[in-house]
């Protein structure tokens, strides 16, 4: 105990002495590097390490806003597809053994309960015991598939991952990919029959698609996935951003054409540094250049048009209405993609905005009490607290992802 109070305070000694050394810019980062490393270290990771864990298999599918979980709740896949990349990239990075045992945990779980061997893909929701509960084929849900697995590879080297997620690939490629129009069409049946809808296509499934084959790319870098991943980003800057407007369209036709008027302003910045980090793994200077510009002029109009005046990110805005429904993910995506703007751009107005954005989480949206962060705050800033803190679609990727990309974005920053 002795010796890590003496590490910390030699630590606050170094930071003091050479504090005035620094540029107001590199006390920003300093600060929140700082915060926001103790927030995923201390807060984030331990909350889902601590109350995730299904003693009877994988984990939890529900836990309440105090982290007690209702084990008898489905289990969904995106939600564990999102905890295997958690728990992967938190061992890649941290080097915490314990992380390596939960990320494990998450594969083995994954691989064999969600994965469908008959019809190719994983599963949506599973019942609490493990057997399958909706076997449907949503797109999104395969793109986390690769997220997690591909992830998993990267922190362990584990083949099995890297070739069930290959395997996932392939199958988007044969079932959902649009060889016409280009981009991945949204849904299916256990068997790949497609279901109709009036939107076959939306940006939020193309975005994470991206965000899949990005990452996959990292690892298996096969010219058939070069090819696709350049094809993505070509879609999602030409076909559903809208350059007039600096928003995506979130619901589309087979051939691309707007079927909403809605600004997503969450999705709208997590956008800009995914589109940014695809053109980078892909390696092509002409798209990193090209990325880069859309990514600034995005973050430039949500912080206009989306931010409020504490700094908290409001969801979407359509006809007639602003929905000031804050959410904990699009608060995360605000502090990445207005630092990355700011990387690229150098405006100090980015910067601010990232530390304005994380002083409004530090303040309203982390919950001091039971640990992690509320679903949702209201517009008064109160915070609900009967919302889930895991569900299907709450969990520890987007706040804990914004901790991994400070600590990566700024290695070094202390000892400049």
């Amino acid at each position: 105990m002795m010796k890590k109070v003496f590490v910390v305070a030699t630590m606050l000694l170094v930071l003091a002495t050479s504090c005035d050394r620094k540029t107001p810019e590199e006390k920003i980062v300093d600060q929140l590097k700082l915060e926001i490393a103790q927030d995923l270290t201390e807060n984030i990771l331990p909350f889902w390490a601590t109350h995730s864990v299904d003693p009877k298999g994988g984990f939890y599918g529900f836990l309440n806003y105090d982290g007690t979980p209702k084990p008898d709740a489905p289990k969904g896949g995106i939600l564990n597809a999102r905890l295997l990349w958690t728990y992967s990239t938190a061992y890649r990075i941290l080097k915490d053994e314990k992380y390596l045992e939960l990320a494990n945990r998450a594969q083995v779980y994954f691989i064999s309960n969600f994965r469908d061997k008959p019809f190719g893909g994983t599963f949506l929701m599973l019942n609490a015991d493990g057997t399958p509960l909706d076997s449907t084929k949503m797109v999104y849900q395969q793109a986390f598939a690769i997220y997690g697995l591909s992830e998993h590879y990267r922190a362990t080297g584990n083949e099995v991952s890297l070739h069930v997620a290959v395997d996932v690939f392939n199958e988007l490629m044969n079932r959902a990919h649009d060889v016409v129009d280009g981009g991945f069409v949204e849904s299916f049946k256990r068997n790949w029959e497609e279901i109709p809808t009036r939107a076959p296509k939306t940006m939020n499934t193309n975005l994470h698609v991206l965000e899949a084959l990005t990452n996959l790319y990292r690892v298996w870098p096969e010219p058939e996935l070069r090819d696709v991943l350049r094809e993505q980003i070509f879609v999602m800057c030409t076909k559903i951003l809208n350059p007039q407007t600096w928003h995506e369209q979130l619901y589309l036709t087979m051939d691309w054409q707007n079927l909403a008027d809605i600004d997503s302003y969450g999705h709208d910045i997590e956008f800009s540094w995914l589109l940014v980090e695809a053109a980078e793994a892909l390696g092509e200077e002409e798209a990193i250049k090209e990325t880069q510009r859309i990514a600034v002029k995005l973050a430039e109009t949500q912080l206009t048009e989306g931010v409020d005046e504490n700094g908290a990110m409001l969801y979407e805005k359509g006809p007639g209405e602003n929905r000031v429904n804050l959410e904990w993910w699009p608060q995360a995506e605000s502090v990445v993609g207005f630092l990355n703007a700011w990387q690229i751009s150098g405006d100090k107005k980015f910067l601010n905005a990232a530390l304005k954005s994380w002083t409004w989480i530090k303040t309203y949206m982390i919950d001091y009490e039971y640990g992690e962060w509320y679903g949702h705050v209201n517009a008064d800033y109160t915070p609900k607290k009967d919302d889930p803190k895991a569900s299907q679609w709450r969990c520890p990727y987007h706040n804990s992802r914004m901790g991994f990309e400070v600590l990566t974005r700024f290695p070094n920053t202390e000892s400049k």
